[in-house]
């Protein structure tokens, strides 16, 4: 006699490993062989360097404030992990 108290049931597992694999060589095809990740990450920097350029003293408090929070990344974090 089963005492478990869901006798319908069955156990059931799936291994993702070669789904995630072919799904990380889709991605890398879909790059390209021109895709060059340190250009992307300097451009990234640049865009993050000019989206807080220019910014009035109350701006410039506000953005203070968020870093301090940790909402926000410091402008010379250099760590894109710290992001």
């Amino acid at each position: 006699m089963d005492d478990s108290p869901t006798p319908d049931l069955v156990p059931f597992t799936i291994d993702l490993t070669r789904e995630e694999a072919r799904r990380r060589a889709e991605v890398m095809a879909a790059l390209g062989p021109d895709w060059d990740p340190v250009a992307a990450l300097r451009s990234e920097e640049a865009a993050h360097a000019l989206l807080y350029s220019g910014l009035s003293e109350e701006q410039e408090r506000t953005y203070a404030m968020l870093v301090a929070a940790g909402v926000l990344p410091g402008r010379d974090a250099g760590d894109a992990a710290a992001h």
